[in-house]
């Protein structure tokens, strides 16, 4: 009995094997590159994520937003050029409006919204400044 014909026959699997294999090796190596990059990726963020969320209580509050109303800028403007508190009279003087009850009132009911907000304080009934 020839047996070469069995012998070659197994010489080609064992070639195909071996390809396979050595494929197999390539694609795990590669994988495995990729999988070490994908981990210190995920390192990198966890090492960010814990600087910005230590940082978080260090950085300074946004400031709160102002209402529509173009007196607002004014306001903070006036208080802006004064040292020491000023009543509604005063700033309704510095917008230039006339010092009718109606206006005061509205200016008045202004200072309150910015003190409710945070930007100003009422240090006696009816005397505002800005907030420190």
């Amino acid at each position: 009995m020839n047996i070469q014909p069995l012998l070659d026959a197994l010489d080609l699997q064992e070639e195909a094997a071996r390809a396979l294999a050595d494929d197999l090796r390539a694609q795990i190596n590669d994988l495995q590159t990729r999988l070490r990059e994908a981990e210190t990726r995920l390192e990198h963020l966890a090492i960010t994520r814990k600087t910005v969320t230590g940082l978080a209580g260090r950085l300074p509050a946004s400031p709160p937003e102002l209402p529509e109303h173009p007196d607002y800028p004014r306001i903070l403007a006036a208080f802006n050029h004064t040292t020491g508190p000023l009543r509604a009279k005063d700033v309704c003087e510095a917008l230039g409006h006339e010092l009718l009850p109606k206006n005061v009132e509205g200016t008045r009911a202004k200072l309150k919204r910015l003190v409710k907000l945070g930007i100003l304080t009422e240090t006696n009934t009816g005397n505002f400044a800005r907030k420190q």
